[in-house]
């Protein structure tokens, strides 16, 4: 056709994004991977390249070293950070000199910001509005409870600090119901799901996952059901020890897989019960072994209550590994994740009578539990990295 210019592929201009993190994290990498096919990306990660040294997770009371890559298929740089107590457990432990004339530098056409919490990426999000796009990422929720004038302060200071946001990506919808409390228009809403790399984790692993109950010593027709996580307040590991000590029912087993701050306490209790040979304990697994363990149980229960479960990727997990679920009213994902009595239940946070009938009810049969894992698996193909990325793509574009 007479006038049409062909364009090779290398001089078709890409759009420019800038990805400002704290730190490579498993659930995030592969996402940087998928976009880096489409967009010309570059992530920086404010925490800076002493993140790569300190190994130490509080959460954990360890040291952990992911097991799978982090850093390869994607352009990233480690900006300075010059924090004194550097790290993301305050917003002052994120402080880069920097980063505005390395963004500069790059020549972003838009930006992306995962959380306002730390010195930096809200000095970013300040400078760079009105001059180019800037996006947000973050998963906050409006579960947990606060007093009359902690919510006034947070509305004020909160609708401030999202006025320098063009377009916010929300991962589910308690997370989308605090974007819009505190500002951000429907229209300016975009929906990016929570995630984890569901083909890994519904991979067949039905070898290792019988050889890890064989080493428990539980029978075939043994209902296993699964905690793993860090054993901290937040995720409120007691109230399932306690109601499994209470329950009547033979044949069911309890397995605590991680470490932290509850584990002796954790210890001692099941020690002291009447069932401590059907409660089992096992230190924190890395992301190459943790689908076979998955796969092993039954039954995965996140029990939380707060602050701070905003979504609860364990369930993702579990559920990409077809398992039925049992969570609180406290977990982010429960809006989006669990259709009660489809595959799996809710119950409330404080309501030990609750979390006791859910139980009994999901332990009934183990047919049952299959049929609802089946049902887990299902639904959870509608959260995946290719989705989240493409959605954030079809944004920027």
């Amino acid at each position: 056709m007479k006038g049409l210019i062909k364009l090779n592929p290398s001089q078709i201009k890409m759009t420019k994004l800038a990805i400002i993190t704290t730190h490579p994290i498993q659930y995030y990498a592969p996402v940087f991977r998928l976009l880096a096919k489409q967009l010309d990306i570059k992530v920086f990660y404010t925490w800076g390249k002493q993140v790569l040294e300190n190994k130490y997770d509080p959460g954990f009371k360890r040291e952990i070293e992911w097991d799978i890559p982090l850093l390869n298929g994607y352009n990233y740089h480690f900006t300075q950070n010059d924090a004194k107590d550097a790290g993301s457990h305050h917003s002052k432990g994120i402080i880069n000199p920097n980063i505005i004339n390395e963004i500069k530098a790059f020549e972003a056409d838009a930006i992306l910001v995962y959380g306002h919490s730390y010195h930096s990426h809200l000095r970013v999000m300040r400078y760079f509005k009105g001059k180019i796009p800037i996006y947000f990422r973050g998963d906050s929720t409006l579960l947990d409870e606060n007093s009359f004038v902690i919510k006034t302060l947070k509305t004020i200071y909160l609708r401030w600090v999202y006025s320098f946001v063009d377009y916010a990506f929300y991962v589910g919808n308690a997370n989308k119901a605090y974007f819009k409390q505190y500002g951000i228009k429907e229209n300016r809403l975009l929906f990016a799901p929570h995630a984890v790399d569901n083909d890994r984790f519904g991979a067949d692993r039905s070898k290792e996952a019988a050889a890890i109950r064989n080493n428990l010593g539980i029978p075939e027709k043994g209902i296993l059901v699964l905690f793993t996580g860090k054993f901290e307040t937040k995720k409120n590991p007691e109230i399932l020890l306690n109601t499994f000590i209470g329950l009547r029912k033979e044949n069911v087993y309890l397995l605590f897989v991680g470490n932290g701050e509850l584990e002796k306490a954790l210890k001692e209790t099941a020690k002291r019960s009447k069932k401590r040979h059907f409660i089992f304990f096992e230190d924190f697994k890395n992301q190459e072994i943790l689908p076979a363990y998955y796969q092993a149980c039954d039954l995965f229960c996140l029990p939380s209550k707060g602050p701070g479960e905003t979504w609860g990727l364990a369930v993702n997990e579990a559920m990409a590994a077809s398992k039925a679920i049992l969570i609180s009213n406290k977990v982010g994902c429960a809006a989006n994740l669990i259709v009660e009595g489809a595959n799996g239940y809710v119950f409330e946070v404080g309501n030990s009578k609750r979390i006791a009938e859910n139980l009994r009810l999901l332990l009934f049969e183990k047919e049952n539990l299959v049929k609802m894992g089946q049902a887990s698996k299902n639904m959870i193909n509608n959260y995946t990295f290719k989705i989240q990325a493409q959605n954030i793509i079809n944004a920027l574009k």
